[in-house]
């Protein structure tokens, strides 16, 4: 009798997995079709970065990073940023990192397409904010492993699901910030591009979207940086790349190997964050 107020009550149990798992399998049993339309969009994007990235020299690729971060800040962190990619070549990397931006890339633009807009939407709509908050937050402490099983059940194995899942645990920043970003642009502003007669897409374009970049490239970085996260994990399930040799190297227990594809996932990452910063302030819009 006592023992009943301390085991929780067992025909009271939902079963809710059992539920999410069925909804799945019936959207793979009625709706594959769907879904291999979808499977062979994101494949064909991906292999069209993918054969590009390894298409271009790598001098071209240094150069580029070169002339990027000049621009963005100066010759100093230009340079800075072609030494730490030449770092990855000289250890052997090339390709591997190569195969991990073309994953990344893919994820982040597909990512920012669904975010940028949803996050407009939603800055312009409280009670859809209401409704949005708590599925965010469910997206973004949700452990990312979960994401890899509907992942494999609607795309199979290999890059497509990777993406997938990447995009699923990646996305919510970019639509946070964006919606904070317009709903943080100066009120004055706005009512003054009304008073002029702008329409609703004039102020968008014109006033909202220029106040607001800064703030969006943010979530843009931080969506490439949890995309970047994604990178051992989606090796789990085919994905190439740095993140398989990190797998590997756990399988066989080989340091050395672990550390230089460590270390060249955190070199990538540092260089894109520092890179997407700078095209934020650089291109911000002046008070």
């Amino acid at each position: 009798m006592i023992k009943m107020f301390f085991d929780f009550p067992e025909a009271w149990q939902l079963n809710l997995g059992q539920h999410v798992g069925n909804f799945v399998r019936w959207l793979v049993q009625n709706y594959a079709f769907f879904f291999d339309a979808i499977k062979g969009g994101i494949l064909w994007f991906l292999l069209q970065a993918r054969d590009l990235f390894l298409w271009i020299p790598w001098p071209i690729v240094l150069i580029f990073i070169f002339i990027l971060g000049w621009k963005i800040k100066n010759w100093k962190s230009g340079l800075t940023f072609s030494i730490l990619i030449f770092t990855i070549g000289i250890m052997g990397l090339w390709d591997e990192m190569m195969l991990t931006l073309s994953v990344v890339l893919v994820s982040v633009v597909i990512a920012c397409i669904i975010g940028v807009p949803l996050g407009i939407i939603v800055a312009y709509n409280e009670r859809l904010e209401t409704y949005a908050r708590p599925v965010l937050d469910g997206m973004q402490t949700m452990p990312s492993f979960v994401y890899l099983i509907p992942a494999i059940m609607l795309f199979g194995l290999g890059s497509v699901p990777a993406v997938f899942a990447t995009v699923i645990y990646s996305t919510p920043p970019a639509i946070r910030l964006t919606t904070l970003a317009i709903k943080g642009v100066s009120k004055e502003m706005v009512e003054a591009g009304h008073a002029f007669g702008s329409t609703t897409w004039q102020i968008l374009t014109k006033i909202e979207l220029p106040q607001a970049f800064p703030t969006i490239m943010m979530g843009i970085n931080q969506t490439t940086m949890m995309a970047m996260a994604m990178v051992v994990i989606s090796s789990m399930i085919g994905a190439r790349g740095l993140g398989l040799n990190v797998l590997q190297a756990i399988n066989r227990i080989d340091i050395g190997m672990g550390f230089e594809a460590g270390i060249s996932i955190v070199i990538l990452a540092i260089t894109i964050d520092r890179i997407t910063q700078g095209i934020a302030n650089k291109y911000k819009y002046p008070k």
